[in-house]
């Protein structure tokens, strides 16, 4: 679901590092929206990325 439907774009995996320089997992999420988009016409609801709702890439309905 954590996945952007224009650009693809999803989780980032690395790694905390503190400052003892120790290494632990880490996961950044994409800050992704449930919004209505107008496709060809039809109102549907997708997930995007704010990124591309920014840019306009994406036509809201």
């Amino acid at each position: 679901m954590a996945k952007c439907a224009v650009c693809g774009k999803g989780v980032h995996f690395g790694n905390n590092v503190s400052h003892s320089h120790r290494r632990s997992n880490h996961i950044w999420k994409s800050n992704i929206r449930k919004v209505k988009v107008n496709d060809n016409g039809t109102h549907i609801r997708k997930y995007v990325c704010t990124a591309c709702l920014r840019s306009g890439k994406v036509e809201r309905a």
